[in-house]
């Protein structure tokens, strides 16, 4: 098994690309340890010393360092258990990962979810990161960001250049997007 690596635009993440599929449908974020309990693998990065988070997509997965961490220390680490643990034929998860799907069915919600998840997910997925829709309210875009993407010095800059601009366009009533925790 050979494990790819990518650099994101968050220094403190790196995204592992294992070459086999890591979760099936959606997304799965974890902040720490105690929230892993749904991924064995998530569980077994976690137990590196220096690992902050893990985010888990379809092809890939993300790894954020503590601040006084590394990457050439904890690089060999990460594949290491990542390799340990599909060769060990744990699974991936041992729940449903999380939905990027809310229940809103506002029309307007509808098309701004369209939007991100076929202009916005797919090329924010390249530096090992997502962004959910959690809601529109009074004009007002709010996105949760996942990955490379949370605590990136870049996001604040893809937020309001990219995306609130890009859905401006589209979506005239789309006033601003703000992220959300």
């Amino acid at each position: 098994m050979f494990i790819q690596t990518e650099a994101t635009p968050n220094p403190a993440t790196m995204k592992f690309l294992p070459g086999r599929a890591v979760v099936e449908t959606g997304t799965a974020n974890f902040a720490g340890p105690e929230e892993a309990a749904a991924s064995p693998l998530a569980l077994r990065l976690f137990a590196l010393d220096g690992v902050a988070g893990v985010f888990l997509g379809n092809d890939f997965v993300t790894v954020t360092k503590m601040p006084d961490r590394d990457w050439p220390v904890m690089k060999p680490l990460i594949l290491s258990a990542i390799m340990e643990h599909y060769t060990s034929g744990e699974p991936i998860m041992v729940e449903a990962a999380e939905s990027a799907d809310g229940d809103e069915d506002d029309e307007l919600a509808v098309q701004i979810k369209e939007l991100i998840d076929t202009r916005v997910r797919p090329a924010v997925a390249q530096d090992g990161g997502d962004i959910i829709f959690r809601g529109f309210e009074d004009g007002v875009v709010y996105l949760h960001m996942q990955g490379s993407c949370s605590g990136c010095p870049s996001s604040t800059a893809t937020l309001k250049h990219g995306i609130e601009n890009m859905l401006r366009y589209y979506v005239p009533e789309v006033l601003e997007v703000r992220p959300v925790d």
